[in-house]
């Protein structure tokens, strides 16, 4: 399977094509018949979809992605590597066929694209200093301490955290989890809210972080990860939940994410995308 990621120089001059010339998006599956590989886009997101040393999609949501794509026979595969901002945007332009990297399914994400069935469940925490000196546990610990808490631009805890009564005044907006890190730890940020999944990776690999217990926060605050595709490739999709349905939570699915952290709780359950969809 060519699941090399493309970057550098390739990958700029590819993007100034893309903008030189419209994408004209035609189904995923006449592409697949014409022999063009599948191309995958994610981010840079720790434990969820990130490239290794050697240029390789690792991550639990890339791992699963390949592994169902194995099962229906393609392996003709390219990963691309872009900003989160990028994913949504860059599949709706063509440039990717289908993005992982981590995106919960939320209802303002599914006016835009599409979504597989879930494949996983998980929660959301907060990485403070070492001690947690502001005793931070909650959003509505944030808004009552008057304090500021650094996330990602486009995920989901901002809309959480507006949920929860916060202003703009007190979100910093970043690229992403290396940049939140940075902020918690000058002290530019109080706390920063990201997938537990992020935060604990944070936690054991920095002695000066501490995460948050993610029980702590609103039930509906409990999310659940999806693979997005455009709505031109609804027939593609149906073939690709199929294969899932029939690969996740089996032992060759778990062993393959197991170094991530991903157990048997973090299986999505009986909950449909139709559900997430119109619940999240």
């Amino acid at each position: 399977m060519k699941n090399k990621v493309s970057t550098g120089i390739m990958a700029a001059g590819i993007a100034l094509l893309i903008g030189a010339v419209p994408a004209i998006a035609s189904p995923l599956s006449e592409r697949i018949e014409a022999g063009e590989p599948i191309r995958i886009g994610f981010s840079n997101v720790p434990i969820w979809g990130y490239p290794d040393e050697n240029g390789e999609a690792k991550g639990f949501v890339n791992e699963i992605a390949l592994g169902i794509l194995r099962e229906m026979g393609h392996d003709n595969v390219e990963t691309i590597v872009t900003d989160w901002g990028g994913l949504i945007p860059g599949l709706k332009a063509n440039r990717y066929d289908l993005i992982t990297g981590g995106l919960y399914i939320l209802n303002s994400r599914c006016q835009n694209i599409s979504f597989s069935e879930p494949i996983a469940q998980t929660g959301d925490a907060f990485i403070v200093p070492a001690g947690n000196p502001k005793n931070i546990q909650t959003f509505k610990d944030i808004l009552n301490k008057d304090a500021i808490m650094v996330t990602g631009a486009g995920y989901n805890t901002v809309e959480a955290a507006k949920k929860q009564g916060l202003g703009d005044d007190q979100i910093m907006q970043v690229p992403g989890p290396s940049e939140m890190l940075a902020a918690v730890k000058a002290g530019r940020a109080d706390a920063g809210g990201m997938t537990y999944f992020e935060a604990n990776h944070f936690a054991q690999t920095n002695d000066d972080i501490d995460v948050t217990d993610p029980a702590a926060l609103p039930a509906w605050t409990l999310n659940y990860v999806g693979i997005g595709f455009r709505e031109a490739d609804a027939e593609f999709m149906a073939d690709f939940n199929a294969a899932l349905a029939d690969y996740l939570g089996t032992d060759a699915m778990l062993a393959s994410v197991t170094e991530y952290g991903y157990v048997e709780g973090n299986l999505p359950g009986t909950k449909t995308a139709e559900w997430v969809c119109a619940n999240r």
